[in-house]
């Protein structure tokens, strides 16, 4: 049996390798226990884990200039909405809304996953116009941290305001399960699981 110096040298090592691989806030390095929250940079379009303290400072929109906006939790089962005007090719997209720097008009960008990431186009207005207008409550979707998450792939008639977080799992999902150049036999079933899975949640 180790004991004494040396076994508190070993214990020692143990928690600094187990800290090392814990996950920790990408802000202040805190450890991060189980469930967290995220924050968007928005210059860099990309996302950030946070511990609650963090989340909890970026919870006010204007806290750090706008840099970081801290993504809710909500998601909202839609009805059915027409997507096909918008552009997209496949069953599988989603969009998020946010102003043109500089002249404060609103922009849809709308992403489709696939093997190599997500591929991104602007949306017309006056298509999402039209979209807005026949399921309004998309009217409420948060600047750059919601989206509009869509699923009509093989038959399917899933819509969701989500956050987007979960658009993220979506894109990595898709990545980690794509096979040749067709998406092979697992790539689909996993999008369907996961939709399975959603569940409405309040913000």
């Amino acid at each position: 049996m180790t004991t004494g110096a040396l076994a508190r040298l070993v214990r020692d090592a143990a928690g600094r390798r187990a800290e090392e691989a814990a996950d920790r806030c990408e802000l202040c390095r805190a450890v991060l226990d189980g469930e967290h929250r995220h924050l968007l940079d928005t210059a860099r379009q990309e996302l950030l884990c946070a511990c609650r303290a963090c989340a909890l400072l970026f919870a006010d929109r204007a806290a750090g200039g706008g840099a970081y906006r801290l993504v809710p939790r909500r998601r909202v089962r839609l009805p059915a909405v027409a997507t096909r005007a918008l552009g997209v090719p496949v069953g599988l997209a989603f969009f998020v809304t946010g102003r043109e720097e500089g002249q404060g008009q609103e922009k849809v960008t709308a992403h489709y996953p696939g093997p190599a990431g997500a591929v991104r186009w602007e949306a017309g207005p006056v298509a999402w116009r039209e979209a807005v207008a026949g399921v309004p409550r998309l009217a409420t979707l948060e600047h750059d941290v919601e989206a509009l998450l869509v699923n009509t792939a093989r038959g399917l008639r899933h819509h969701w305001i989500v956050p987007v977080d979960d658009c993220f799992r979506v894109v990595a999902l898709v990545r980690r399960e794509w096979r040749g150049l067709s998406g092979g036999d697992r790539v689909w079933p996993a999008v369907e699981r996961f939709f399975g899975g959603l569940t409405e949640r309040d913000p």
